[in-house]
């Protein structure tokens, strides 16, 4: 049975995770140290398999043929419902875990609530990944912290990563004409009833980082509705290369 609302939200979900897997397998071999290394890459494998479940449902949901594999290397940038958070440049080693440590304190809030949602599959999905997100969390927070508590040089970098992607977080919190349907239903959370919670996380860190949140300002949205940074076509790119070379390769 077609259901676009759920199609929306599944792609969304989907897509976050997808592309900041992508973003962190870009590290693989170039990270600063084995550990962080493999820590990264273990990271973008848990937010790949979210992916891969999501868009699984959203193919479903869509009723139109189309699977995971198709609905992320075959569409088009501005087919993708990412928040634009994920698309930006990994940077430096700071402004990679400075993404992280917005998004993941946001996403383990997300999936806290997606457990409970009246779809059958939202809330198995989610009730795996929290507890992946969990690790997520507890490693940009304490990177976070030795960042911004460290050196002068990673304190100024933690300071300029966070400056980056401040602008990014209000996005995070957002809720559309295509959201509304699907939480009154109980599928989806309103997430805007969690920003003090956020808000408060993100400021007991910073406290022990010895750092400041960013000054407000104007933020930047338009990931939900296709609307996308220049960073994310260049990684499609990369990301969608072989899939597109060889369409009918069997792997």
């Amino acid at each position: 049975m077609r259901d676009p609302a759920l199609f929306e939200y599944a792609c969304r979900l989907g897509d976050d995770s997808l592309i900041l897997g992508q973003r962190l397998s870009e590290w693989c071999g170039h990270a600063p140290m084995l550990e962080i290394d493999l820590s990264l890459a273990n990271i973008g494998l848990d937010l790949i398999g979210q992916a891969t479940h999501f868009l699984k449902l959203a193919g479903e949901a869509e009723g139109a043929g189309r699977d995971a594999d198709v609905l992320a290397f075959h569409r088009d940038v501005l087919d993708f419902k990412n928040c634009l958070l994920v698309e930006q440049p990994n940077g430096d080693f700071a402004q990679t875990i400075a993404r992280q440590f917005l998004f993941s304190n946001w996403q383990e809030l997300l999936f806290r609530e997606l457990c409970a949602s009246k779809n059958e599959t939202v809330a198995a999905v989610a009730a795996k990944a929290v507890k992946e997100v969990a690790y997520h969390v507890r490693l940009a927070n304490e990177w976070m912290v030795r960042l911004g508590d460290g050196t002068a040089e990673s304190r100024e970098r933690a300071v300029a990563g966070l400056d980056w992607m401040w602008r990014f977080v209000d996005e995070l919190f957002d809720v559309d004409a295509a959201m509304e349907p699907l939480i009154l239903s109980g599928v989806a959370c309103d997430m805007r009833k969690h920003r003090a919670e956020w808000d408060a996380r993100i400021a007991k860190v910073l406290a022990e980082a010895t750092l400041e949140a960013p000054k407000a300002r104007r933020g930047a949205k338009g990931g939900r509705g296709g609307h996308h940074s220049e960073h994310l076509g260049h990684l499609l790119t990369e990301m969608q290369f072989v899939s597109r070379a060889y369409p009918d390769s069997q792997w």
